[in-house]
């Protein structure tokens, strides 16, 4: 009786060669360049918190610029809101299942750029060098 025939599953390297004319490494790529979404989502990763709180993880973020980011990584579905109606009616943010498995890529890219890119004594370079308002 014949063995029926099963795809080889893709290797590593063909997802490497095929990378860059890859739609899904372009469309991770923007979101990862657009600023403060990285550091929104690494905050995030630390549990659910309210814009105070988020604030204070994500040093420099205006409020305005926050609340535009989390809207933003919450209609991508990276970012779930919870509102509990309670006095002070506070939204909480917190990481989707989708954004649980962004931290996996985001995680690998932080140890990377803390062993390859060395840290500068200028305030400047702690900060993306174009501004994304």
């Amino acid at each position: 009786m014949p063995t029926p025939q099963h795809p080889q599953p893709a290797r590593r390297s063909d997802h490497l060669q095929s990378a860059d004319t890859s739609p899904a490494i372009a469309r991770a790529f923007a979101l990862l360049s657009r600023r403060w979404n990285g550091l929104i989502l690494m905050a995030l990763a630390k549990g659910p918190a309210d814009l105070a709180q988020i604030r204070a993880r994500v040093p420099g973020i205006s409020d305005r610029m926050l609340t535009q980011r989390l809207q933003e990584l919450t209609a991508i579905g990276l970012v779930a809101e919870d509102i509990r109606p309670t006095l002070s009616s506070r939204t909480r943010y917190a990481l989707s299942a989708h954004g649980k498995a962004f931290l996996i890529p985001l995680a690998v890219l932080f140890l990377w750029a803390e062993d390859h890119l060395p840290a500068s004594s200028s305030s400047a370079s702690d900060q993306p060098a174009t501004p994304d308002r």
